[in-house]
């Protein structure tokens, strides 16, 4: 008895996903495999096998997790900006310095893609409506009391000095 509540058995979901009746993997039974396989079939110029939708709905997503991962580096550059700004007396050099990192990410990630350039007054306001909630919850205040508009310019963003020798260790 004890050893089968060690190794139960094999629920319907734990089976491997069945092919579909071409012999492809599906799209919504195992994502890498279809992906090799969608590989596979684009460098062998099979064109017309290519599963078209879901490659179009891929490559959107793919384009969507590029613009998230600039918001997030934003994101943590603004949370540490508002409380570098609105807490004084608590700046620290881990603050400065995960501002420092996340301004490298969202540079790297701006040269790596630059057509998110004409999403940047977007992602600096999605990611200032974050960070000022993650910002009051740090700081145990309400969100209000934070600007309710991203006061700062992308300028400010990227190139902000912190001074770092006033700051506790």
């Amino acid at each position: 008895m004890e050893d089968a509540m060690a190794h139960p058995a094999p629920t319907r979901e734990d089976a491997p996903a069945a092919p579909s009746a071409d012999g492809r993997t599906r799209h919504a039974d195992d994502l890498y495999t279809w992906v090799q396989e969608q590989v596979a079939l684009l460098r062998a110029g099979e064109v017309a096998l290519l599963d078209l939708d879901n490659i179009a709905e891929e490559l959107s997503d793919v384009g969507l997790s590029e613009y998230y991962r600039l918001q997030s580096a934003v994101e943590i550059i603004l949370l540490h900006m508002l409380k570098w700004d609105h807490q004084p007396e608590r700046r620290s050099r881990s603050w400065a310095l995960s501002i420092a990192e996340h301004r490298e990410r969202a540079l790297i990630q701006m040269r790596k893609s630059p057509g998110l350039k004409s999403s940047l007054d977007e992602v600096r306001l999605d990611a200032f409506r974050l960070a000022r909630l993650g910002a009051a919850r740090q700081m145990k205040r309400a969100p209000r009391s934070l600007p309710a508009e991203c006061p700062y310019t992308w300028d400010d963003i990227l190139e902000r000095p912190f001074d770092l020798d006033s700051v506790k260790q």
